[in-house]
């Protein structure tokens, strides 16, 4: 892998609040950047949010706003729920500022002087929920947008196209070699399935809607937000600016994505790229869809998650927990939001957190909290579980499922449970003759502790923290324990506590 990770998450649409769809996507993308700066990666991780648009105009003039205060307010609200999530974006990039209408207005200039966009009518279906252009093909049996219920707008208007054709053959060329590696393999096939079916052309602007970036050579128009939301991962970089030191360091990179957006991402976004005569992105992830205790997350019944809910009750670090150990990354799933409570308690109060308070509370009391790290004697358990987990973990983020990596820290915790169990040291401190053995068994335990707060710190920032502390070492911001020759133990309120349920 490079030496450089940089990592861009879709910008969210404002024209509601976060919900776990959204933190879904953050928080698996944060614990690969946490995880790659742990191993001494330069990484870059971008997030933001969606700002313009028609169905932003209208939620703004139902709140009685402007639209700008409107997505200055619903943007904030993305802020905090990833503050909130201990997100460690380095970059939170909004389409409202000037900076980016300005280097987006660039852009387009660029693809307009290269002969790559040019005029026509557009007669068709608009779906504003969606902000798309629609076909018939995809409409429900009603006539209805499938995800909005609603019927699409016709339209009959002047656009500005992009030459998508000239540049489908090298897009499809660079996704069969994997120079554009599309993620997981299965979208790979969904993908160039969509070459197949054959593409057109696309719409680049928009004639009716006011809220928008103006194309620089014509006034009239405004960008089409899909497209000029894609430009948002370079336009963070600086590209299109005076000052794009950034966006030559960092770019390509991956991006993050639902797969219900990837076709923009994986065909439409490098074909624009190539026009600007800039690299694809080196790979495009694409998680699957999920539902929540069985169904579609919906207002009308109640189970959309709000993950600042998720925090007020489990914490930062255990909401952190819920969201990415429901099923695999990249594949659909199902969350047990009803089922949480008991998840949170049987793996984090009872597993992880029961762990750490009794080996520490343990060496406390039969080893006066002081154990040499140099103890073992004979085989260690732990240790060579350490590094065989630790090759494990690589694979999983090298593959983009942190979900298999957080199951190798419980690996680690269910057995450093286990050998307390075989072990028995409480019977060992009865007797002096065993010190040495209960020594040995301590530097073993206390050894895994150390591997565990390393381990954990992609998912557990806050309690991997408090680990390390509560064994003598400090931990950086990097995820990096300090060396030293003897664990300093001490016990103290419970890492994860039980939550009662109503």
């Amino acid at each position: 892998m490079s030496e450089r990770v940089s990592l861009f998450n879709p910008i969210y649409y404002v024209n509601g609040k976060p919900h776990l769809g959204h933190a879904y996507t953050t928080v698996a993308t944060d614990a690969v950047a946490r995880y790659w700066r742990s191993r001494g990666k330069d990484v870059y991780f971008q997030v933001g949010t969606d700002e313009h648009g028609a169905k932003n105009a209208e939620k703004a003039e139902e709140a009685g706003q402007t639209p700008q205060e409107f997505v200055d307010e619903m943007s904030a609200t993305f802020r905090l729920a990833w503050d909130r999530l201990s997100i460690t974006n380095d970059t939170f990039w909004r389409t409202s500022s000037k900076e980016h209408k300005d280097r987006a207005r660039a852009i387009f200039q660029q693809l307009y002087d290269g002969g790559f966009l040019y005029e026509d009518e557009y007669t068709g279906l608009y779906c504003t929920g969606c902000e798309k252009f629609i076909t018939e093909k995809e409409l429900d049996e009603e006539g209805n947008c499938p995800d909005h219920k609603k019927k699409p707008e016709e339209l009959s208007e002047k656009n500005w196209f992009f030459k998508l054709s000239d540049f489908l053959p090298r897009v499809q060329a660079l996704i069969e070699s994997d120079e554009l590696l599309v993620r997981p393999a299965h979208m790979k096939s969904e993908v160039l399935g969509l070459f197949k079916q054959g593409m057109d052309d696309f719409s680049v602007s928009r004639q009716r809607v006011t809220w928008g970036v103006p194309l620089p050579f014509a006034e009239d128009q405004v960008s089409y937000v899909w497209v000029e939301a894609l430009f948002n991962y370079i336009t963070g970089l600086g590209y299109g600016s005076n000052n794009d030191e950034a966006f030559t360091k960092y770019w390509p990179g991956v991006n993050v994505v639902g797969k219900d957006i990837i076709k923009f991402h994986a065909v439409y976004w490098p074909a624009l790229l190539l026009a600007l005569g800039i690299d694809p992105p080196r790979q495009v992830f694409a998680h699957g869809f999920f539902t929540v205790d069985g169904q579609k997350m919906s207002k009308t019944i109640g189970n959309v998650v709000d993950p600042n809910e998720l925090v007020d009750r489990y914490g930062s670090d255990g909401a952190r927990y819920l969201i990415l150990s429901q099923f695999p990354f990249g594949q659909d799933g199902d969350v047990k939001a009803g089922q949480f409570d008991e998840q949170y308690n049987a793996a984090l109060a009872n597993d992880l957190g029961n762990l750490v308070h009794r080996v520490t509370s343990m060496a406390e009391k039969y080893l006066e909290g002081s154990v040499r790290a140099d103890a073992l004697v004979g085989d260690a358990i732990l240790l060579p579980l350490v590094k065989e987990l630790d090759a494990k973990i690589e694979d999983a983020f090298t593959a983009f499922r942190p979900d298999l990596a957080l199951e190798s820290v419980f690996a680690l915790v269910e057995r450093a449970n286990a050998l307390i169990e075989e072990r028995e040291p409480w019977k060992l401190a009865k007797d002096e003759a065993n010190r040495q053995a209960l020594e040995a068994l301590f530097a073993d335990l206390l050894g895994g502790l150390q591997a565990l707060a390393v381990f954990s710190y992609p998912f557990f920032p806050e309690a991997s923290a408090k680990i390390a502390d509560r064994i003598g070492l400090g931990l950086s911001e990097q995820g990096e324990t300090s060396a030293s020759a003897v664990f300093t133990v001490r016990t103290e309120e419970p890492l994860f506590p039980r939550i009662e349920s109503e």
